[in-house]
Parts: structure tokens; C-alpha cells; sequence
């Protein structure tokens, strides 16, 4: 089915088209010297000290969490049982490499305007057995990491950012994605910018950046330095380094062509984020004071990933005619990332709990979705979305 208005489209041009063909004639299509450019690049532009590129933005969250099992910092290690907060309000992958090493999940409702973190129910969440809080930046916005810096203190809590919907974002100058230790980035195909699959973690810590490059090769040591900060001093016998294994890690490398794709995509990505700021600026002029409809409240500088549209409480509007005035304006749309994760059946295998009750979460759940943003103008789509 084809839509006036979708969600998502193409952010490639030649210069994309050119790059896959050399890849194709180098004959190389493994992870390379393109992806090592791209990691180059993609650290310069948000402003970490390296940059690790994996096979998908779920990969990336896996490895963050995976990283802070093998670091030698006792104030980073985490342990199974160990208490993490999460939003209700994410992607699956946002949750599953919590449960997949043994972490206690506690569920904090999310604000009905901005999309992320409730903060006043986050400090109340907060205990002393809290030792990591994920922070999700949702649709392109980034969260009020002044705040929530303010609630960590000086506990030894770790923080961590999924990011992959908000590249670009930032808060105060900053980047989002680099206010947590470590921050996780798509680059999928409907994300800011596409490498077909593909997926980023930006870290300043040496230590969990040399953990990330093992854990994303087979837990080798093939891609550490010879002195390092995994497993020490590595032999100068190729032939048995290669095949050294000191971390139970994954393969989750991205192709040669993904990380020239890249390359050519961060020469976009500034004016693209440029063209979705703008729209996000029409979109507020357009619906800012609807009676019946609520947008994202932006916080610090939006990469407005698209536009969530959220009946107000109270309204008499529902859900269904909403899509049905959609459907017939010709917009495509979907549920805000996964509603409240919380009420899915697959929640039972976690070890979790919810703090207080989820109210915006199901609120948003029940009365919530979102349309495309673009990298281009749109102002048709405004007109339209005007008329609701």
C-alpha cells in the first residue's frame, strides 16, 4: 500500500549508489576500512572519544549492557540481580539485554508531553539498590539530563542511553547519546540516517571501548591493541592471537559496505537533521493548541525522529476515528515505538517490577501513534494535519 504521507523514505542519493559499487569491486565485504572511517566520522560528529559499529542499534544496547559485566571498575561492574530503571516506554531491544544478563527491571512511567522519563516518578524510584538507569530519548528527543544527573547525585549509578531514535539530538550544547556512559545509535533504513542495517555505540571510557571491540568479534582479542586493557599484552605470533578468545562475545559486525554507506551519510546527516528541526517547527504551528490532540513537548533540541500524536485526556475524540481521518488524508502511522512494554506478554520471563503505576504509559498505549518526518520539506502534510 502506497501512502501520500509514510513514515519513512530514502535518505540516499548517488553518492550512496557509488560507494556500495566500490565495495562491490574491492571484493571486501567484511567489516573494514570503511567502517573504521565511518566510526571515525560518526565520533567527531557527536563529540566521544570512539565509536564502536555493530550490525544493528539492538546490538549496540546488547554490548553496552554486556560491556559493564567484564569492565575491571568495580563502580561500573554490574552483576546479575542488580536493579535497573527503565521507562515503560521503549523498543523490545531497549529491555531484552536487561533480562538476558540476569538485571532486575523496574518499569517508571514516562511524561504524557514529553515522551521520556516522568522525572518526578523516576527520583522516587530511585533507591539504593538502583545501579544503572537507562535513559531513552524518544522520537528524537533527548531528556532533561541536567535533571536526572541531579537525581543520580553522587550515587554510583551507572547511566546509559538508547538513543537510536534521536540522533542528532541534543541537550545544552551536547550531544544526546554521549550523557551516559556509553550511548547506543541506529541506522536503520527508517532512522536519521540509513546504512541498510547497522547500529553505533559511542563511549569516552578506553576501557569498555576495548570490551566493545572484543565482545563484537567472537569475545577475541584479534581487534584489541597489542598492549590493552582486556586481557594485557597480546603475543606477536599471529597465528595464535588470532584465534584467542577472552570474553564470551557475539558476532555482530557490520558489512564494509554498511560503514561506507555511513561515510557518505554523515555528509548528510547535519542537513537532514537541519530539514526535521524545520518541520518540527510547522508541526508545532500547526498543532500546538489543538482542543483535542497533544504533540511532543520538545526538550533541548529535538532531531524530531517523527511526530506523535496523543489524544488528550478527557477529549472525546478516540483513537479509531483519529486513523480513520489519518487513513483518509493519506498518512501512514504506527503505535509510539511499542506503547506500554510493560502490559507484553513477554514481560512474565523478566524479573521485574513496576514503580507506582504506568498511567501515561497506558495512556499513550491507548491513545497514542505517530507520523513520518522527513529530511526534506513537507509542508503539504502540515496543511493536512491541520485539518484534524
Amino acid at each position: 500500500m502506497s501512502f501520500k504521507f509514510p513514515l519513512a523514505t530514502s535518505s540516499w542519493g548517488q553518492d550512496e549508489m557509488d560507494a556500495m559499487q566500490r565495495v562491490i569491486a574491492s571484493g571486501m565485504f567484511t567489516m573494514g576500512a570503511n567502517v573504521q572511517a565511518f566510526e571515525r566520522d560518526f565520533a567527531e560528529y557527536v563529540g566521544s572519544q570512539h565509536c564502536v559499529m555493530v550490525n544493528s542499534g539492538s546490538s549496540a544496547n546488547l554490548l553496552m549492557v554486556a560491556a559493564l559485566f567484564y569492565t575491571k571498575n568495580p563502580t561500573l561492574q554490574l552483576k546479575r540481580g542488580d536493579e535497573v530503571i527503565v521507562p515503560a516506554v521503549s523498543w523490545s531491544t531497549t529491555y531484552y539485554p536487561l533480562y538476558q544478563y540476569g538485571l532486575k527491571i523496574k518499569f517508571v512511567d514516562i511524561d504524557l508531553h514529553t515522551l521520556n522519563y516522568d522525572l518526578d516518578q523516576l527520583e522516587q524510584a530511585v533507591t539504593d539498590k538502583t545501579r544503572a538507569i537507562m535513559a531513552v530519548n524518544l522520537l528524537g528527543n533527548p531528556n532533561d539530563f541536567g535533571r536526572i544527573q541531579q537525581i543520580i547525585g553522587k550515587r554510583d549509578i551507572v547511566l546509559i542511553e538508547d538513543n537510536c531514535e534521536s540522533m542528532g539530538a541534543a541537550y545544552q550544547g551536547k550531544k544526546a547519546g554521549t550523557f551516559g556512559l556509553m550511548g547506543s545509535f541506529s541506522s536503520f533504513f527508517s532512522h536519521h540516517i540509513s546504512t541498510m542495517e547497522g547500529g553505533l555505540i559511542v563511549t569516552d571510557d578506553e576501557e569498555l571501548y576495548q570490551i566493545l571491540l572484543s565482545l563484537r568479534a567472537h569475545g577475541w582479542t584479534r581487534n584489541l591493541p597489542k598492549n590493552n586493557l582486556v586481557c594485557g599484552e597480546k603475543s606477536d605470533d599471529p597465528f595464535e592471537e588470532s584465534f584467542r578468545f577472552v570474553l564470551p562475545g557475539y558476532n555482530v559486525r557490520p558489512l564494509d559496505m554498511e560503514g561506507a554507506l555511513g561515510v557518505e551519510q554523515m555528509k548528510r546527516l547535519p542537513q537532514m537533521i537541519e530539514e526535521r528541526r524545520k518541520n518540527g517547527k510547522l508541526l508545532q504551528e500547526a498543532l500546538s493548541n489543538h482542543p483535542d490532540i497533544l504533540i511532543q513537548r520538545e526538550i533541548g533540541d529535538s532531531s524530531w525522529f517523527g511526530f506523535s500524536l496523543v489524544i488528550r485526556p478527557g477529549s472525546e475524540l478516540t483513537r479509531p476515528a483519529l486513523v480513520a481521518k489519518l487513513d483518509e488524508l493519506g498518512f501512514e502511522y504506527r503505535p509510539i515505538v511499542a506503547g506500554n512494554f510493560a502490559k507484553n506478554e513477554v514481560v512474565k520471563y523478566f524479573d521485574s517490577e513496576v514503580h507506582g503505576t504506568l498511567k501515561n504509559a497506558d495512556h499513550i498505549d491507548q491513545f497514542g501513534l505517530f507520523v513520518g518526518n522527513h529530511h526534506f520539506p513537507i509542508p503539504e502534510a502540515f496543511a493536512a494535519l491541520g485539518t484534524l
